[in-house]
């Protein structure tokens, strides 16, 4: 009569039902349940416990738990039940949700493999390495274990695919940041930030989630060939905005507004009297601008030039020719400094003789030449 009803038992179930079952022993390779509705027992094979590579059924469940299964195959004397394709089916659905609608989610990271990361949403999860985060990535080791948040970028259920990525919601968290901190920034704010990146042109520092650029030309009052001259990434540097461009995201900053110009203190450093070796910067009709300090130009007026006359300038000067010079005046409410070149040469006392001595002292005049001419006609 026993074996009667468990014939009957047994033909009441058949593959894809779905039962719960009462785990009542755990074995290394797989796990029994008593299952509701039957006198047998079920069977749920380590491979049939999880989505993922497990080493021991302990690992995922422990004698007194109910599980919700599905009947993969009828056996005389057992059932073998499925826990893992019951997770899946519920997953699926889930996961469908949170793909359409761009959900994003916290998962743990179950396992570090070739090529990337491992999740367990009930269904296996990849994340593949260049989509972890937005930086390279070495070593994954240290994510095992973890808990990161994941946006799902793929999913196929036919080829049983699910991709994930973190780096995406680092990415939209960054622009939302962004675009939080391009509402507060004003041209002409002192702000501090860190250097990210350097280029030919200049370098792209952080101001609080944002990155500005401060061209070469902002990065110093004196000249810079390269800015990695005078910068260096993860440098601390306080800069001035210069502008701000929020249709194009774009932040224009400075580094040398921040910093005492070239003219500043001017009295100090280049007083009335004080000579400098200077460079000879341009040309003009009226004198020669001369660079005494980095920033720091200085006329010296054609007056100033020489003890001799001379017509321009060019006469006795080159641009790029280094002279010594004297100041004459300073004027530091117009940034203007008055140079001589002439006061630190020696006067030439043959020339200047010649030149300042009256005609009746050099030995006849003017008159008697004449005279003689005339004499000369008369004969």
């Amino acid at each position: 009569m026993t074996d009667e009803m468990n014939q009957v038992e047994v033909r009441t179930f058949s593959e894809n039902d779905k039962v719960k079952g009462t785990v009542t022993k755990v074995e290394e390779k797989q796990v029994l349940v008593a299952i509701e509705g039957s006198k047998i027992d079920g069977i749920i094979p380590i491979s049939e416990l999880s989505s993922l590579h497990i080493e021991k059924a302990s690992d995922v469940v422990s004698v007194g738990d109910v599980l919700d299964l599905v009947v993969t195959k009828v056996e005389e004397e057992a059932l073998v039940v499925s826990k893992r394709k019951v997770d899946a089916e519920l997953a699926w659905d889930e996961l469908k949700q949170r793909f359409e609608n761009n959900i994003v989610f916290d998962a743990v990271v179950s396992d570090v493999v070739k090529g990337g990361l491992v999740v367990d949403l009930g269904i296996r999860g990849f994340v593949p390495a260049s989509l972890v985060e937005d930086y390279y990535v070495e070593d994954f080791e240290d994510y095992k274990g973890k808990t990161l948040s994941f946006k799902i970028v793929e999913l196929d259920r036919e080829k049983n695919r699910i991709i994930l990525s973190h780096r995406a919601v680092v990415e939209s968290e960054k622009l939302e940041k962004k675009k939080q901190a391009l509402k507060q920034i004003q041209a002409g704010q002192i702000l501090e930030g860190v250097v990210q990146r350097i280029t030919d042109f200049g370098a792209f520092v952080d101001i609080g989630g944002v990155d500005g650029l401060v061209h070469i030309s902002q990065l110093s009052h004196e000249h810079v060939d390269k800015p990695s001259d005078v910068l260096e990434e993860g440098q601390t540097v306080k800069v001035k905005v210069l502008s701000v461009d929020h249709d194009n995201e774009r932040i224009s900053l400075s580094i040398k507004e921040t910093q005492p110009g070239p003219w500043a203190n001017i009295e100090e450093k280049a007083p009335k009297g004080a000579v400098f070796t200077g460079k000879v910067k341009r040309l003009v009709s009226f004198g020669a601008f001369v660079e005494v300090l980095p920033g720091v130009e200085g006329l010296v007026h054609i007056s100033q030039i020489s003890h001799k006359h001379i017509n321009t300038p060019h006469e006795v000067l080159k641009e790029g020719q280094e002279v010594q010079v004297k100041v004459l005046d300073v004027n530091s409410e117009e940034n203007r400094l008055s140079l001589s070149i002439k006061d630190l040469e020696e006067r030439n006392t043959e020339e200047v003789i010649d030149y300042e001595l009256p005609e009746e002292a050099k030995g006849f005049q003017l008159g008697e030449v004449i005279g003689e001419k005339l004499k000369e006609l008369k004969n």
